[in-house]
């Protein structure tokens, strides 16, 4: 029988293989969650609201032991782990509170007697899901889809399939109907299959740009709504008049959350020449001090990446880079024993050409481009295939708003670190995907905006 592997990172063993789902399992699962949908579409909005407020209590109750799940899977520190349980439930009080309001008719003026829009559940929706924030992906997708009155079904990566199965059963704990969400235990090319099912309404999917061309490609065939969050090379503009002190502590953790494995952490630290060597030397000083290892000792800074072959394509893109004429300042090794973990990293001089200007960087590896004033400082940032997210440092915020408005991007953060956050939405251009997540925004892309015109 084929199975997932689960490995953990920090050490290297094998923690759990699982039985993927075969062929008939599939259809069962399929089957279920579309009669739990026909259902569940007919509840309304404040029975909805009760079940996600208890999902929210449940992560809430077994945050230790869902965050501990997470750092034995794929290496997160422990730390983190726990704010991403807390950030889960926080969507779902959100979208308890604010998804009636969000999706309440809108009435519109015309020659009928009664005109307006209404907002009417599709069905059930794939989410195709990655492995660096196995439970905020699912549940920033999940929270306003069921609170829609759509059915989820999740295929997860593989090496996170305990937290996929803990996910399911956050919701069945919180008294959903039994099959409303489902994991589904499958390889990739197994996706295919379900995105063409006729019950399969809508695909979402956090991930590569290979993997989204794919996804969108069978999504098209089929004639279904597709909403795709990509890769990001985020740019992190420091103007001359940038409070520098706040900023390089504010850089450190946006590069380096999550072990640097983040779409909308920060990858190109585009820095002006007045303030360049000052920057260098504190961010050098400061990777140098960050402390590297087992993510669940509470004061570890950095931990491993999620696999083996992740940290290699890492250092594979900081060898490149220097072979083209970076200047490594720290790091630059991977580290020796048991473990996909690599060196806080910090490499200066970056330019057009080289690897990690271009491509996107998944680890502790910072990449400053120094460039010679604010006109070359946004043309660099918008020097790139991906537009997910950016910040621009500067002591004057009317500025620094003029050139967040000129920067290609999904969104831009004046004096502070790129985030997700419930309240706005979430998404990108270019190569970094279409559609938005989260906010009354979010909610809006799964369902059939439906005009209602009557005389």
């Amino acid at each position: 029988m084929e199975c997932m592997k689960s490995i953990n990172p920090t050490t290297g063993a094998l923690i759990h293989s699982y039985a993927e789902h075969k062929a008939g399992e599939i259809q069962s699962i399929l089957a279920a969650t579309q009669n739990a949908w026909e259902q569940w579409r007919c509840v309304d909005y404040e029975v909805r609201a009760t079940h996600l407020v208890r999902a929210a209590a449940v992560l809430r109750t077994h945050k230790e032991d869902y965050a501990r799940l997470m750092t034995l899977e794929m290496g997160k520190i422990i730390a983190e782990a726990r704010a991403e349980i807390e950030k889960c439930a926080w969507v779902c009080d959100f979208y308890a509170e604010n998804a009636e309001g969000f999706l309440k008719d809108e009435i519109i003026e015309t020659d009928a007697s009664r005109s307006f829009v209404s907002f009417e559940p599709l069905g059930i929706i794939l989410a195709v899901m990655p492995w660096n924030f196995p439970f905020w992906q699912v549940f920033r997708f999940a929270a306003p889809a069921l609170m829609a009155g759509n059915a989820g079904i999740l295929k997860h990566a593989s090496n996170v399939s305990a937290c996929s199965l803990a996910i399911e059963d956050v919701f069945r704990e919180a008294g959903f109907p039994e099959h409303l969400f489902r994991s589904l235990l499958i390889p990739a090319w197994e996706v295919e299959t379900v995105i063409r099912d006729k019950r399969v309404k809508a695909v979402t999917l956090t991930g590569s740009e290979a993997a989204g061309k794919s996804v969108a490609s069978i999504a098209g065939q089929e004639l279904k709504k597709s909403l795709l969050e990509l890769g990001g090379s985020d740019p992190f503009i420091v103007l001359e008049d940038a409070d520098i002190n706040r900023c390089v502590r504010t850089a450190t953790q946006a590069r380096m959350i999550n072990s640097g494995q983040s779409c909308i952490a920060a990858k190109r630290f585009i820095v002006v020449q007045p303030r360049l060597a000052e920057f260098e030397a504190a961010q050098t000083e400061i990777l140098n001090r960050m402390r590297v290892g087992d993510p669940f000792v509470s004061d570890t800074e950095v931990g491993p990446l999620a696999r083996l072959d992740l940290r290699d394509e890492l250092h594979d893109q900081v060898l490149r880079t220097i072979e083209a004429g970076g200047r490594l300042l720290t790091g630059g090794n991977i580290i020796g024993g048991p473990g996909a973990f690599y060196q806080p990293t910090v490499i200066t001089g970056v330019k057009k050409g080289m690897p990690l200007y271009h491509e996107e960087s998944f680890g502790p590896v910072l990449a400053i481009i120094p460039v010679q004033d604010e006109e070359e400082a946004i043309r660099v940032a918008n020097d790139s295939d991906f537009g997910l997210g950016g910040s621009i440092w500067t002591q004057d915020s009317k500025r620094g708003e003029v050139l967040a408005r000129r920067i290609d991007s999904g969104a831009v953060f004046v004096n502070g670190m790129t985030k997700s956050d419930p309240r706005l939405p979430f998404g990108g251009i270019k190569k970094s995907g279409y559609g938005r997540e989260l906010s009354h925004y979010g909610i809006k892309e799964f369902v059939n905006i439906k005009s209602i015109w009557i005389a």
